[in-house]
């Protein structure tokens, strides 16, 4: 279905959630909203293939309807390898069962409804974070890092994808029009900019990628470095 949520004027304009009408619209609504989307999933499959180990979990935290989870299990050769995928909208985990039952495979998924900083992290080789420590409050984000590297495995890979903000004003106000603009390009109104940018404020907390890039070095990751950026949206790996 067609993203139509802020097509037309709605006054008080809720906080951004993954209720159920996101949830049916969600495919169409990340694809014309992060620049490169598309691009980073297949990438995700393709490290998942690289760095998932015999008999150890890849994780997607913050899974939404599965598509990294989906594109890591299509990748993965090692053998045992075990999926778990997590989030905490249950219209989210619903649907993304739905696809799984009708996408059989060897490799298993299994699906939880909970908030990510609740679940443990043990005997990972792959940990993705995708557009989702971006709505975790700041002061809780390295304590996730921190659990996420302490249950990695050596030789481990933590994919972050976030969006950014520039410490630069000239270069925040470029990358956030180029962004907009990208939106326009994309069959959005500025009525519906604007509108979700609103709902999303105080929602998503972008930051830095040296405020990341430092926080995943302290979290216990020996580098981390941007490997895609397209404007204002980036994916990072972090290597245990």
């Amino acid at each position: 279905m067609k993203d139509s949520i802020y097509a037309n004027p709605l006054g008080d304009i809720s906080a951004f959630t993954f209720d159920e009408d996101v949830v049916s619209v969600f495919p169409d609504m990340i694809q014309r909203s992060v620049p490169g989307y598309s691009t980073i999933i297949t990438a995700i499959g393709l490290l998942a293939k690289r760095y998932a180990q015999p008999n150890s979990h890849c994780y997607d935290l913050g899974c939404s309807l599965g598509a990294a989870a989906l594109s890591m299990r299509e990748q993965i050769a090692a053998q045992n390898c075990r999926i778990i995928a997590v989030d905490n909208s249950s219209a989210m985990v619903s649907g993304f069962e739905d696809r799984l039952r009708q996408l059989p495979s060897s490799i298993p998924v299994d699906v939880f409804c909970t908030d990510i900083t609740d679940i443990n992290i043990e005997n990972a080789s792959v940990v993705v974070l995708n557009f989702t420590l971006q709505f975790i409050p700041i002061a809780d984000r390295i304590v996730l890092l921190q659990r996420i590297n302490h249950g990695l495995l050596p030789g481990g890979i933590l994919i972050l994808s976030e969006k950014l903000k520039f410490d630069d004003d000239k270069q925040n106000a470029l990358q956030t029009d180029m962004h907009h603009q990208f939106k326009k390009a994309q069959g959005y109104s500025d009525l519906e900019i604007c509108q979700k940018r609103t709902a999303l404020e105080n929602v998503l907390i972008p930051e830095t990628f040296g405020l990341h890039q430092q926080r995943l070095l302290d979290a216990g990751f020996s580098s981390a470095e941007v490997w895609f950026q397209y404007f204002n949206f980036a994916s990072i790996i972090a290597l245990k």
